[in-house]
């Protein structure tokens, strides 16, 4: 299970841990939605800002973001075709 949490309110004139709270949930802009694992952490975290956010339960499955989620997938891609492009390679020439 996981939650798919909402950003409806703005996070300017609010305290530095709540914004540091928000952005730890991957949210940055009023409007943007994360679905985010369901674990007593991000409950705590959902708990403590829940005034900013509007949040469900759902059964999406949790996908990583970020700049490393990100930069990981990208990597696996290239890895994949390297090695098949490798593979050609060294069959062509024994």
């Amino acid at each position: 299970m996981a939650l798919r949490i909402k950003l409806v309110r703005g996070m300017s004139g609010h305290p530095e841990s709540h914004l540091a709270t928000v952005r730890g949930l991957g949210l940055t802009r009023v409007g943007r939605v994360r679905v985010v694992e369901d674990t007593p952490a991000v409950r705590g975290m959902v708990k403590k800002v829940g005034y900013l956010l509007e949040v469900e339960e759902t059964q999406e499955q949790f996908q990583k973001f970020g700049r490393r989620a990100r930069a990981k997938s990208q990597r696996e891609r290239s890895n994949h075709s390297d090695g098949e492009a490798a593979r050609i390679h060294v069959a062509r020439f024994p």
